[in-house]
């Protein structure tokens, strides 16, 4: 991968394999462009994890571990170690806008020098040290 390193929230992946939505459309160029090499996909293996729990409930279970392990292959995966869990509680007792998961998808882009999230979630918006791009927004916002 060469293109612009950044995290990807699941929701991102989730909208872009799911049913109709809104953002569908925008969360399918974000894929495409990193299936172009155009971005880089960063992300915790918590969130393959969460893509195959949100998965597993809406289809079946076949078809959710291909599209996880599809999701896994397109990103550069990080641990969920404990040094992400020591800013993911920081960052959960700072704010009263983020919560579990969200928390560890942020500390997981501090703690590995990335400073932009895709996600339609503005629990991110004021994290300090991150920037969040909306995928429904233009994809040259990313770069």
């Amino acid at each position: 991968m060469t293109g612009t390193p950044c995290l990807v929230d699941t929701a991102v992946l989730a909208y872009a394999v799911g049913a109709d939505h809104p953002l569908r459309a925008g969360c399918r160029r974000i894929v495409e462009a990193a299936g172009a090499g155009d971005l880089e996909l960063h992300a915790s293996v918590e969130m393959v994890q969460e893509f195959v729990f949100h998965r597993t409930r809406r289809g079946d279970r076949r078809t959710a571990i291909r599209q996880a392990r599809d999701v896994a292959a397109l990103c550069v995966l990080h641990d969920f170690d404990r040094a992400v869990l020591q800013t993911a509680l920081d960052l959960i007792a700072d704010s009263d806008d983020i919560g579990g998961r969200d928390a560890v998808h942020a500390a997981t882009a501090l703690r590995h020098g990335l400073s932009t999230i895709i996600s339609p979630d503005r629990a991110f918006d004021d994290i300090p040290g991150l920037h969040r791009v909306d995928p429904g927004g233009p994809i040259d916002s990313v770069r």
